[in-house]
């Protein structure tokens, strides 16, 4: 695994991820994900959605163990600019 080339693909990932009025967008699904019920991770469903899996073969050609390893690492980078983030700075409108 080229893990300076899958930690480029996670930082993309989450470059790419949106908060607006308490949902995110996601590059890899055209539903957001709520963010009303709790501020805190993981929302994400605990299982490797279809959509990012797709999403990470079609536009990144990873195999199956760097997909999986990109999605633990988006979740944890997640996490971590969800928890520095303040209401006040999340884009409105």
């Amino acid at each position: 695994m080229n893990n300076k080339f899958l930690d480029k693909v996670i930082y993309q990932i989450i470059s790419e991820t949106r908060v607006k009025d308490d949902l995110l967008h996601t590059p890899f699904s055209y539903l957001p994900f709520s963010l009303s019920f709790s501020f805190s991770l993981p929302f994400f469903p605990p299982f490797l959605p279809s959509s990012f899996s797709s999403h990470c073969k079609d536009v990144y050609s990873l195999n199956e163990q760097e997909i999986k390893y990109v999605w633990k690492e988006y979740k944890e980078g997640l996490t971590d600019l969800m928890e520095d983030m303040e209401p006040s700075h999340q884009e409105k409108g």
